[in-house]
């Protein structure tokens, strides 16, 4: 069983599934559903689709680097049927998956953290920003360094709106 990538968002194709599209110079799109093949027709780029792998990994969304990419790779190499080296490749595929999705996780973890050192600065500025909202009035006069200091500004009013008295 042949499992081909879509050439358009890089997921798995299923035997029996997806479309095939093959250009006047014979070469061979496959595409996993409509949607795919759509935009391929509307000639989308797949790096600035939001929701494709191309995008994720351009973004760094998704890991790019990785040792257990090379097993995933296609191979059309014809292989003689041995039962000792199949069984070791099913047992190899287990500790692979589990390598790799724990590598996921910790990729994802160090995305998260990021994002929370940025959010707690944006806190902290905006804390600094609006003390006087949380701070007592007492607390803030007894110390000086919690307030802004104060800008004396002379206002000059000419002889006219001095004079006048005011309207009602």
């Amino acid at each position: 069983m042949r499992l081909e990538k879509c050439w358009f968002c890089s997921s798995t194709i299923y035997p029996g599934h997806g479309i095939q599209f093959v250009r006047n110079d014979a070469k061979i799109f496959r595409f996993c559903r409509s949607k795919c093949h759509k935009n391929f027709k509307m000639k989308r780029n797949p790096r600035k689709v939001k929701w494709t792998k191309a995008y994720r990994r351009l973004h760094g969304k998704d890991m790019t680097q990785d040792s257990t990419f090379e097993f995933e790779r296609k191979r059309n190499r014809p292989e003689r049927y041995d039962r000792n080296l199949a069984e070791n490749t099913l047992k190899a595929i287990k500790k692979i998956d589990k390598i790799s999705s724990d590598r996921q996780k910790h990729h994802i973890s160090t995305r998260l953290n990021t994002g929370k050192v940025k959010k707690r600065k944006e806190a902290r500025n905006e804390l600094n920003q609006s003390i006087h909202m949380i701070k007592a009035p007492s607390a803030l006069k007894e110390d000086s360094s919690l307030t802004l200091p104060k800008i004396k500004v002379k206002v000059s009013q000419t002889l006219a709106e001095e004079n006048q008295p005011m309207e009602e």
